[in-house]
């Protein structure tokens, strides 16, 4: 195969998770907490070409990037729904460990604990909050009051670098290598209150475009390179 096609046939290949990236963001456009992520290009030359082809360079997807800028804040008059003003995110307790999140949808479990829908436990600083009946009160610290009396505290939490975080599902993160959370001092907490996703739909929808008329090319370059040039080329060897 023609050292093009190959270079053709990667960036084919990189089209197809690039439009898997966008797909997500689309899926997500309304998902509360989400956070878009940003993919590169790069080159890599293959090392197991003969000489001849050892120019013929692959394009293929550089490291993917989450962008953690804050989504748009906006009312839902819940109790139960908190979002952070600024950096942060609250403190999930899983069977592999703490996970990390800006999806402030809480409720209250039968046992009257703060959980998220799917019934992983919020943390607070001094573990489980638990919630009785009455009136609920959130200060800008986090702090929540029942009726008057205080109840818990939410964990916030930050880090140093964001690139350490690993995603795992759709809104929440789990620390990589390197990555040690501690107190976010400047956060504050808003209840009754969501934060959306930071996924501009136009710009995504332009991007998906772009995307979408670079594979259609390429898929036509392949075409012209594996079935012209090489049927060509056929031809004219064969009635020599």
């Amino acid at each position: 195969m023609a050292g093009g096609a190959y270079v053709a046939l990667s960036g084919l290949r990189s089209r197809f998770e690039q439009l898997d990236q966008l797909s997500s963001d689309l899926a997500n456009f309304r998902t509360t907490g989400y956070k878009t992520e940003r993919s590169t290009e790069v080159s890599a030359r293959r090392a197991n070409f003969e000489q001849t082809l050892e120019s013929a360079i692959d394009v293929m997807i550089g490291p993917t990037t989450v962008d953690f800028t804050a989504g748009t804040i906006i009312p839902t008059g819940t109790d139960l729904d908190f979002a952070i003003e600024g950096s942060g995110f609250f403190v999930l307790e899983t069977a592999d460990g703490p996970r990390y999140t800006r999806d402030g949808h809480f409720k209250r479990s039968t046992e009257g604990i703060l959980t998220t829908p799917d019934g992983l436990v919020v943390q607070g600083e001094d573990g489980p909050i638990e919630l009785p009946h009455g009136e609920l009160e959130v200060d800008q610290n986090g702090t929540i009051k029942v009726a008057g009396k205080t109840v818990g505290r939410l964990s916030i939490v930050d880090f140093e670098d964001y690139a350490s975080l690993r995603r795992e599902g759709p809104t929440r993160f789990a620390e990589g290598s390197g990555a040690t959370a501690t107190i976010a001092e400047t956060a504050g907490v808003v209840n009754g209150v969501l934060e959306q996703s930071n996924v501009s739909l136009q710009e995504r929808l332009a991007e998906l475009t772009a995307v979408s008329r670079s594979f259609d090319a390429l898929q036509r370059g392949v075409s012209v390179l594996m079935n012209d040039v090489d049927g060509r080329a056929i031809t004219e060897l064969g009635r020599r």
